[in-house]
């Protein structure tokens, strides 16, 4: 077992460093790999039907109620300029979602043939295909909340069960 911690510090940098050719590898092969336009446009339409939470916009409403949080402690005497300035701002980001939509898409169009984009786009249009994009965003919401009580829970546990095994070979921790 002790080996195992010798070696983590090494297994960690190789996998990090596997993790980070990967993305740095990314951008390479979406420049060397030709997309036709109507398979772009397949991966879009899947973007798009599957926004049901509104992502972009979440995203922009957030880091606004970030930086109320972060600047208003500070300066409480300036809430209803900041309040003015952030809305300001999130303003300048609306109409910008396809950049990003389309970097998106791009992805799903690396990872998926035309034809396979064709029979996701066909599903997501389906009634059941729709329930299940407009479910997405609820479910995602309630999934995180199970997996952090599930990992809250597993650290208890695995820390307790650790040291009862340490305990049975006499090792008090």
């Amino acid at each position: 077992m002790t080996t195992i911690f010798k070696r983590a510090p090494m297994l960690a940098a190789a996998l990090l460093s596997l993790i980070l050719s990967a993305f740095v590898a990314l951008p390479a092969v979406s420049q060397q790999t030709e997309i036709s336009p109507e398979h772009l446009a397949l991966a879009r339409k899947y973007v798009d039907l599957t926004d049901t939470g509104g992502l972009y916009e979440a995203s922009v409403v957030q880091a606004g109620i970030n930086t109320y949080k972060q600047l208003l402690p500070q300066n409480p005497e300036i809430a209803e300029p900041l309040n003015t300035a952030i809305e300001t701002v999130i303003s300048t980001y609306k109409g910008k979602k396809g950049e990003l939509f389309d970097q998106f898409a791009r992805v799903y169009a690396l990872s998926f043939t035309q034809e396979e984009l064709q029979q996701i786009v066909d599903f997501y249009s389906t009634p059941t295909g729709i329930k299940l994009a407009k479910s997405n965003a609820a479910m995602s919401g309630t999934m995180t909340r199970i997996m952090d009580v599930f990992s809250s829970n597993l650290n208890t546990e695995f820390f307790a069960r650790v040291r009862a095994e340490l305990k049975a070979k006499g090792i008090d921790t």
